[in-house]
């Protein structure tokens, strides 16, 4: 899915920092709070309308609630939305977990002297409450910046640039880590090297981020002139469990709402295994692909789990239980999930022979299904 699969090759700076935005990037706060305003304008007779609330994900919030007002013709100020709505978002932050991969980079960045900073268009003051339920992140950040800090929030490059300030580091040295287009935007302004994380279609970023990921799974740092990761297994990466739940029907798993703790992130494409819990047939060691279904451009992500120590034709509707623990690999630019079939054996017996490795077991000191 690299937007750009060799960056340095195309003219990249060397990186010496990296800066990484908070929401839909490194916490999953857009799906815990996806339904927020959806249920407030319902109390005022009002219809969401979700395309166009997608093409808000990342502005300065002063900006959006705006918009919101006049769009759905709401009465109030803005600082009255703001002051009725944000009490909400706070109550479903605590649930928001990192995305895939972000606590891995962190952890590599501070390994090897890499210093890093985290530029929100939040609040400041909602930045610190949102990463004080993860231990650490607060000292881990060189920098942290909220919207309210600088002059003009993303997509002017204003915070970006106040952030390199404050590393001591460049511009042209910094890497942004983004998922919205906004975010983008601000880092070409700020004339950063920027890696794209969305969660909606990548046909926006594809052009004017230097990579497009599925998830920062498939950051690879050596690109950027940074040290490898060390911590693949021959050709499996031992990773956070990953849960969901759903009914498992016709060979594929229908998730519960995406709002939901159950489901997986947007980020969660490609290759993955682990353990799957089926209700009326005990626990299965699974290889679970993620993706499109029959078309690369259809929308909606489908989940095809195939039971490695059994048969997936004798299991039908029933509910499933998913723990995901190790990645595989992430999906080429138009591969689907029927181009998977082809080549399932060779990663279900990379799958199987990692299970039974130490450190796959994720369940030794994290509940195998919460």
């Amino acid at each position: 899915m690299d937007g750009c699969c060799e960056p340095l090759c195309n003219g990249a700076a060397h990186v010496q920092a990296v800066i990484f935005d908070l929401d839909g990037t490194s916490l999953d706060t857009e799906k815990v709070t996806k339904n927020v305003l959806k249920e407030f304008l319902e109390k005022y007779g009002k219809v969401l309308d979700r395309e166009k609330e997608d093409k808000r994900l990342g502005i300065p919030q002063l900006e959006a609630a705006i918009a919101v007002i006049m769009d759905y013709d709401l009465p109030f100020t803005p600082e009255q939305f703001i002051d009725e709505i944000t009490p909400i978002y706070r109550e479903r932050w605590p649930k928001a977990k990192p995305l895939p991969g972000v606590n891995r980079l962190m952890k590599h960045l501070q390994k090897h002297g890499v210093p890093f900073a985290l530029a929100s268009n939040s609040k400041r003051a909602n930045v610190d409450l949102k990463i004080s339920y993860h231990q650490g992140w607060k000292e881990q950040f060189s920098v942290i910046l909220g919207g309210d800090e600088v002059k003009s929030g993303k997509p002017s490059p204003d915070i970006f640039l106040e952030a390199a300030k404050k590393l001591g580091v460049d511009a042209a040295h910094c890497l942004v880590i983004e998922d919205s287009l906004v975010g983008v935007t601000a880092a070409n302004a700020a004339g950063m090297k920027v890696v794209a994380v969305p969660s909606q279609s990548e046909a926006d970023y594809a052009s004017l981020a230097d990579s497009v990921l599925h998830s920062l799974l498939e950051f690879q740092p050596e690109l950027w002139d940074l040290r490898p990761f060390e911590d693949w297994v021959d050709s499996a990466l031992p990773i956070e469990p990953i849960y969901a739940t759903g009914l498992f029907s016709n060979g594929f798993l229908s998730e519960s709402e995406d709002d939901e703790p159950s489901a997986f992130p947007d980020q969660v494409l490609g290759l993955y295994f682990g353990w799957a819990k089926l209700s009326m047939n005990g626990i299965f060691k699974v290889l679970v692909g993620l993706g499109r279904g029959h078309s690369a451009c259809t929308a909606k992500r489908k989940i095809k789990p195939w039971i490695i120590d059994g048969d997936n034709h004798h299991i039908a509707d029933q509910h499933m239980q998913l723990s995901l623990v190790g990645f595989i690999r992430g999906l080429n630019h138009k591969e689907t999930l029927m181009d998977l079939e082809k080549v399932v054996e060779e990663e279900k017996a990379i799958a199987s022979t990692s299970l039974d490795l130490p450190m796959f077991l994720h369940h030794t000191r994290a509940p195998l299904f919460p």
